[in-house]
């Protein structure tokens, strides 16, 4: 799919990469080359995937636990990156989930910080973390998962984790123009419906069932189907010339 050595002796960091769309991610990363730290939640598990325990034997793969969500775990996530590379070439902001469907007039302030916790502010959190890093590179990239919830609102008590999925898309608009003339690109992968465990925990068969017969190409998304963007985005070699923007994902579920 991409040149085995795309990535070669790059330095990459996905969040998010212990399943679903961010280990897919990480996998296409080592595939070609990079040195990837791969963050995971709150532990690493034991059954870790044969490209991952390969990668790690061969250290290129970095696999580094961090709750984002527990008081430090931002900050103790960055510092062990900054131990492992002194210059990075792409950051992978993956990490969030809905957290659970809370409708507005019973959502609580606590599951509305947890969601904005988790989608929003570690996103800022990480990104300025390791800014220094990315700035050293003169040609790094910044690619963030959003969603396609983002434009549509999403549905039924997911109205705050679709908002946080807005605001990292504006949030990454901006860090555009801030960090072009540091060389550093940000853009963002914004997948439609995607058969993962996230829908198996959030969407009923029966809602899965309603949206694939709505989607053009009559199926839900995989992570392989996602996974091919974050790596075009974040070399400079195929986008160069891209800031700024979000590549949607979807099957044409949005087609306007």
């Amino acid at each position: 799919m991409f040149h085995p050595k795309l990535f070669d002796g790059k330095n990459i960091v996905v969040t998010g990469a212990g399943r679903g769309i961010g280990l897919e991610v990480a996998r296409l990363f080592l595939d070609c080359g990079a040195h990837v730290v791969v963050h995971v939640g709150r532990r690493i598990a034991d059954d870790l995937p044969d490209f991952l325990l390969e990668a790690q034997s061969e250290r290129r793969a970095f696999l580094i636990a961090a709750d984002f969500l527990q008081r430090g775990g931002v900050e103790g996530f960055v510092s062990a990156v900054r131990e492992r590379f002194d210059v990075l070439h792409g950051l992978v902001n993956n990490a969030g989930t809905m957290v659970g469907r809370f409708p507005a007039d019973e959502l609580t302030d606590a599951e509305y910080e947890t969601v904005v916790r988790l989608n929003q502010t570690s996103v800022v959190e990480v990104t300025r973390g390791l800014l220094p890093l990315l700035k050293t590179a003169g040609d790094a990239a910044i690619v963030s998962t959003v969603s396609i919830s983002a434009l549509t609102g999403g549905s039924a008590g997911s109205a705050i984790y679709s908002a946080t999925k807005a605001f990292v898309s504006t949030y990454s608009k901006a860090l555009a123009r801030e960090l072009a003339p540091a060389g550093i690109r940000v853009n963002c992968v914004s997948p439609g419906t995607i058969a993962t465990d996230f829908h198996e925990r959030y969407s009923s068969p029966e809602k899965l069932e309603a949206t694939r017969k709505a989607i053009p190409l009559q199926r839900l998304g995989t992570p392989e189907d996602c996974a091919p963007a974050y790596l075009f985005l974040a070399a400079a070699s195929l986008s160069g010339y891209i800031t700024g923007q979000v590549i949607e994902i979807n099957g044409g579920q949005l087609i306007c």
